[in-house]
């Protein structure tokens, strides 16, 4: 047996302490959260990537991959556990399960064997530079995680040598069946690809004697336009089949969730994956537990599956639920929202008949931030949502400025108004408080549509963010967004636009600070998102497919805000003019002569703002 290393935390140490809110009669209520691992906790950098189990002696085993020097996923990544033998009151120290030095140990599948109380955890390992030649090892714990036997290599029975681009195993937990003729098989879910994209999809791996042999089970493959199942939990059914929920990294259908079902024990699965429309999630990772199983067809069954609920942004940490065998899940609004923000990868557990832990990860400015337990009852997943905290509020009263498009929009002008001359007319001086914001309208509302928007900008500032032009929404960069703005420390003008199905960002390689006026153009149109400074085109990259707004009549969007962060950070100072938004793609002479002579072209025009007087 390896004796796993101890690093001790200290008392002073970054984790935050647990916060109650009481709940509905009805069984525990309670609802408590703790952080169990932080940035620079241990002396790393980042955490990421939670698994949890409950053991048969009924302590908690909370994993995570302990990442050195960023939250990328390569690179000098370890393995790490934290203990609780009291219900995830307590815990104790970080302690190493797995140092691959240089390289990367992660992708943790822990699972249970309840014959012997052997904890079984299948990681993958590859090269700390590269995520190829991923290879597949196990390890177990006799002694309910205290110590750790070294990793054995399993990679040749269970990884076909064709999936030589990627392999992962998981993450999060895996199971031990219960029920029919395969009870006592450990089932785990994997992913793979091959380097000429032939073969990508995800498979189960089982073992029949207790984690010292595995085999490849069922495998789905994708197929152009077909899902691409990943990251796959797995569930066992009350008639003994298995359920298999995954990630769609294609993004085929709405939702990003898809199923399989296997009726042999994990060995194929019945049907090919199908997507689950009401599942809505970001492309992400996300786990299901089987929380009460009392007989086939009983209404006191009932499955829960933990993942951000926006449909597009990693927000929303949510728990929702199935008591059909998976036939049929809650909504969002149905289920309950356990954290607003920003919030990514996840794990569930029964920490006792009463109590379910959420082990996952979340922020306030990124979901990567800390790794959180929470704890509650039944009780407390039926208590109302609310209205989400970011949701807009109505704008007060104060300064216009016309917008001249047939749209007629109310646009503020907040700070101190003040004007300045203008590349044609009169512009907006921004001095570091004034700015305008126009609220959504359905018009404003870009979606998946192509878009074209132009201004005109001076400046001569040499540090700092700068705010152009920020619509919908702030967050990780995958949250629906767009958004322009100057950072002259960097020598560049850089533009992010965050849609359903991916992000990008492009950047100039001048920052046009020189104090004069320079004309700026951010398109999509033709699968590219573009930007164009002066008539030239200094960047371009893929434009994503989706809506640049997406969940935002549920979760709350604001409008556009010229000169300044959605929250009111970097903030311009120079001057503004002649702001429009297309919902097109306008060819090059258009937009030559717009710069050019101003000109009015009116197709597909949703805003336009001369900047030119301030009203009340």
């Amino acid at each position: 047996m390896l004796a796993a290393a101890v690093v001790t935390v200290t008392a002073s140490s970054v984790l935050a302490a647990p916060a109650h809110a009481a709940g509905p009669p009805g069984g525990p209520a309670d609802f408590t959260e703790q952080a169990l691992y932080a940035r620079g906790l241990a002396g790393y950098a980042c955490y990421r990537i939670p698994a949890i189990v409950r053991t048969t002696a009924a302590t908690l085993l909370a994993f995570a991959e302990a990442r050195r020097n960023d939250c990328g996923d390569d690179g000098d990544v370890d393995l790490v556990v934290r203990r609780s033998t009291d219900g995830g009151r307590t815990w104790g120290p970080v302690q190493l399960v797995g140092d691959n030095g240089p390289h990367t140990f992660g992708n943790p599948v822990p699972v249970v064997d309840a014959a012997t109380g052997r904890v079984v955890l299948v990681t993958t390992h590859n090269p700390g530079d590269v995520d190829r030649d991923r290879t597949v090892h196990v390890q177990h714990s006799d002694d309910d995680g205290r110590t750790w036997s070294a990793p054995r290599d399993i990679t040749a029975q269970v990884k076909d040598p064709a999936w030589d681009r990627w392999y992962a195993t998981g993450p999060m937990h895996g199971i031990q069946l219960t029920r029919g003729e395969h009870a006592g098989r450990l089932v785990v879910g994997a992913s793979h690809e091959s380097a000429d994209e032939r073969q990508v999809g995800g498979h189960l791996v089982y073992s029949d004697d207790g984690g010292l042999n595995w085999r490849v089970g069922a495998n789905a493959e994708h197929r152009p336009d077909t899902i691409k199942p990943q990251e796959m939990s797995v569930v066992e059914l009350v008639d003994g089949r298995v359920y298999a929920a995954a990630r769609d990294q294609g993004g085929t259908d709405p939702g990003h969730r898809a199923f399989a079902v296997s009726a042999d024990g994990g060995e194929t699965f019945e049907k090919p994956f199908r997507t689950i429309p009401e599942l809505q999630t970001p492309i992400i990772q996300g786990s299901a537990l089987r929380w009460r199983a009392v007989d086939e067809g009983d209404a006191g069954n009932r499955i829960l599956f933990s993942a951000p609920a926006h449909p597009a942004g990693r927000e929303a940490m949510s728990i929702r639920s199935s008591y059909d065998e998976g036939g049929s899940w809650e909504s969002w609004q149905d289920g309950k929202i356990v954290h607003w923000g920003p919030s990514g990868y996840s794990d569930l557990t029964a920490i006792d008949e009463d109590t379910i832990g959420l082990l996952y990860e979340r922020g306030k400015g990124n979901p990567y931030e800390e790794i959180v337990l929470a704890r509650f009852g039944e009780a407390y997943l039926e208590q109302p949502n609310g209205t989400p905290p970011n949701f807009p509020e109505p704008p007060a009263p104060g300064p216009t400025t016309p917008d001249v498009s047939k749209n007629a929009h109310t646009a503020y002008v907040r700070g101190t108004p003040g004007l300045t001359e203008g590349r044609f007319g009169s512009a907006l001086a921004a001095t570091g408080g004034q700015h305008v914001h126009v609220p959504l309208t359905d018009e404003l509302d870009l979606r998946s549509d192509d878009f074209t928007v132009t201004a005109w900008f001076s400046y001569d500032q040499t540090a700092g963010a700068h705010t152009l032009l920020w619509a919908y929404r702030m967050g990780s960069e995958n949250t629906p967004q767009l958004w322009l703005r100057a950072e002259p420390g960097s020598n560049r003008i850089r533009a992010h636009l965050a849609a359903e199905e991916g992000h990008a960002t492009i950047a100039s390689t001048s920052a046009f600070n020189d104090g004069r006026w320079h004309h700026v153009v951010l398109q999509r149109g033709g699968g590219r998102f573009r930007m164009i400074v002066d008539g030239a085109e200094v960047a371009v990259a893929a434009a994503p497919l989706g809506s640049v707004s997406a969940g935002g009549a549920e979760f709350g969007i604001d409008g556009v805000h010229i000169g300044q962060r959605v929250d009111g950070a970097d903030r311009w100072h120079g001057a503004l003019d002649e702001v429009r938004v297309y919902r097109r793609a306008l060819p090059r002479g258009q937009l030559d002569a717009i710069r050019a002579v101003n000109r009015p072209i009116g197709a597909g025009l949703e805003l336009r703002l001369p900047l030119d007087g301030v009203g009340r």
